[in-house]
């Protein structure tokens, strides 16, 4: 989907159809008040029937209005002007698109330059807008016999006067980055793991160099790990025949020498719980266990489109949990890469093997920071439900910048503590960590052993186990989350 930034007036305007907001008890903004009187008071005279009164989300299509180069106006209800917040605002976004979906013509156009959302400038609304917009044409058919019916809808065209132009462009810019890495994402996810396994997100990787300057992608193999000493890693992946790997990208776009921020992803692409059995029911969304991974590919896709001015390195922690006859058992203890001992109680929580070790490699990039993703405790939808990712991390700043592009990108994250009590529940009598602290405070505690081999850098971890994917029914499918804060994050830090 194409999206342009016009500074045409509504009324003049070719296009298949014209979006116009309406507030609550039938407002009009400016840009509307001109469009009702290029039509000799037609619109204002429909509205005065009652057939909408502007609450949000309420939608009405007219067509043949006098005077308009659209061929039909959708009216769009945007609630009480005072009222009007983010979530609001979403779900606005959604009435259109839901409509819009359904209708013939090849393009749209939103006349919301007077549109205030609270605490949102021109820039954030439009930005949403757009990403809303983009990410509702998104559909994962590739295993269908019967495709879905192609998309009518190709352009969206942004209305603004000149002095929001700039601000329209840049948002329009970004939104579709982060768009495109979010669909990048999805299609990642909603893969079947018989086709996505470690070797498949390698190859991922390295069309992604391909694609775009400025990207140098490096596989470690196992036997490479086995060399580095990686053996919390290898413990996971040695119970299935698919080959564990580390994916490791770098993207030079800042100066020379320039420390880089460092993603690190949970790339688990199928989890049975190994020797530790999961249910049966739902296992099949345990191929969701590498939206971690997918989502540091998708805000690298984002990056690389926008070219942003920063040095940035990728790390993927790729491997499959099987249960086998080379499976590592409950009670094994593996030596780490950091050479730390860890007595392995649980086969299932194997995300924090994967990554503890990568977390070590990632010393040697000498990053300003670390944020690791991964689908790592089901402690943590409990706590957040789906709505919020969880946040933990070492350095409250860097908690504070994640926390405010979450706000800013609508992709929110809530910080759980990270106090050294909860250190004690990982004590083993037998090596120097366990693998898990009990019953309480799953996700902290997972967030604690991470901590552990985090120590040389300002480090955050990101639990995404309850926004990563929807579970479930018709809607089954992953989300493209954290994407959308990610490369905020990064847009912050390039700025």
């Amino acid at each position: 989907m194409e999206f342009v930034v016009k500074t045409a007036k509504a009324p003049t305007l070719k296009t298949a159809t014209l979006v116009l907001p309406v507030g609550e008890g039938r407002i009009l903004g400016e840009s509307v008040q001109a469009a009702d009187a290029a039509t000799g008071g037609a619109i204002s005279a429909i509205l005065k029937r009652g057939d909408l009164n502007g609450k949000v989300g309420q939608t009405l299509l007219l067509h043949n209005l006098p005077n308009l180069k659209a061929e039909r106006v959708l009216l769009l209800g945007i609630g009480k002007s005072d009222e009007l917040d983010t979530r609001q605002w979403r779900k606005v976004v959604g009435a259109a698109a839901s409509t819009l979906k359904n209708l013939g013509g090849g393009d749209a156009a939103f006349a919301v330059e007077d549109v205030q959302v609270k605490d949102r400038d021109a820039y954030a609304k439009v930005r949403l807008l757009v990403e809303l917009l983009a990410d509702s044409s998104y559909a994962f058919d590739r295993f269908k016999s019967k495709k879905a019916d192609p998309r009518a809808l190709k352009k969206i065209i942004l209305l603004c006067d000149k002095s929001q132009q700039p601000d329209y462009e840049r948002a329009a810019r970004h939104a579709s980055a982060i768009a495109s890495g979010m669909a990048f994402t999805r299609d990642l996810g909603n893969l079947p793991p018989n086709l996505c396994h470690p070797s498949f997100i390698a190859e991922q990787a390295k069309q992604l160099g391909k694609s775009f300057k400025g990207l140098k992608v490096e596989i470690l193999d196992e036997k490479k790990l086995r060399e580095l000493g990686a053996g919390a890693f290898l413990a996971v992946s040695q119970g299935s025949e698919q080959p564990g790997c580390i994916v490791v990208m770098q993207y030079n776009g800042g100066q020379k020498g320039e420390q880089p921020y460092a993603l690190v992803g949970k790339g688990i692409t199928f989890d049975t719980g190994g020797i530790s059995l999961k249910p049966g029911l739902g296992m099949d969304e345990m191929k969701y266990d590498m939206c971690g991974a997918a989502s540091v590919l998708g805000t690298f896709r984002a990056v690389l489109e926008l070219q942003l001015p920063i040095n940035l390195v990728g790390l993927l922690a790729c491997a499959e949990n099987m249960p086998s006859g080379k499976a590592t058992r409950p009670g094994d203890i593996v030596t780490t890469m950091s050479g730390q001992t860890v007595e392995i109680l649980n086969t299932d929580a194997e995300g924090r093997l994967v990554l503890c070790d990568t977390l070590t490699y990632a010393e040697r990039f000498k990053p300003r920071a670390v944020v690791d993703v991964a689908t790592l405790t089901g402690a943590c939808i409990v706590a957040l439900g789906s709505n919020t990712s969880g946040l933990l991390g070492n350095d409250q700043n860097l908690v504070q910048q994640l926390l405010g592009a979450g706000e800013l990108a609508g992709d929110r994250a809530w910080q759980l503590p990270l106090f050294d009590e909860y250190q004690e529940q990982l004590d083993s009598p037998f090596a120097d960590i366990a693998n898990i602290g009990g019953p309480k405070a799953g996700t902290i505690t997972a967030a604690c052993f991470l901590s552990r081999f985090a120590k040389q850098f300002s480090w955050a971890h990101l639990d995404i186990a309850g926004t990563a994917w929807i579970s479930g029914g018709k809607e089954k499918g992953a989300t493209g989350r954290p994407v959308p804060l990610l490369t905020q994050y990064l847009l912050d830090r390039s700025n």
